[in-house]
C-alpha cells in the first residue's frame, strides 16, 4: 500500500524530478509532488513523496528527516489527510449594492 509523506523546508528551486530522484534512494517512489502558489506559480517550500509501501515510507523518513537537501534541512513525516475546509462564499461581504 502506498504511503504520502510530507516533505517540509524544501529550497524555491527544488524540482519535483530532483526530489523524486532523491528518495529513489530509499525505495520506489510512486509520485512527487512541490506546492505551488496558484497566483505566482512559485513554489511554497513544501511538498508530497508518495512511497510505494510502508517500509519504504519509512526508510525515506529515516533517511531525509533533519537532513540537507539543496541547501536546506527538510522536515519529513506521515502526510496526515486533508482536512476538509469551508467553502468560500465570494457574494458576500461588503460593497456598493446597487
Amino acid at each position: 500500500m502506498n504511503k504520502k509523506l510530507y516533505v517540509g523546508g524544501l529550497s524555491y528551486d527544488t524540482t519535483e524530478d530532483s526530489l523524486k530522484k532523491a528518495f529513489e534512494g530509499a525505495g520506489t517512489v510512486e509520485s512527487a509532488a512541490i506546492i505551488t502558489d496558484k497566483m505566482t506559480g512559485r513554489s511554497k517550500g513544501f511538498g508530497f513523496v508518495e512511497m510505494s509501501s510502508d517500509e519504504d515510507a519509512q526508510k525515506a523518513i529515516e533517511m531525509w528527516n533533519g537532513k540537507e537537501f539543496e541547501g536546506r534541512n527538510l522536515t519529513v513525516n506521515e502526510a496526515r489527510p486533508m482536512k476538509e475546509r469551508p467553502q468560500r462564499d465570494f457574494n458576500q461581504g461588503g460593497g456598493n449594492r446597487w
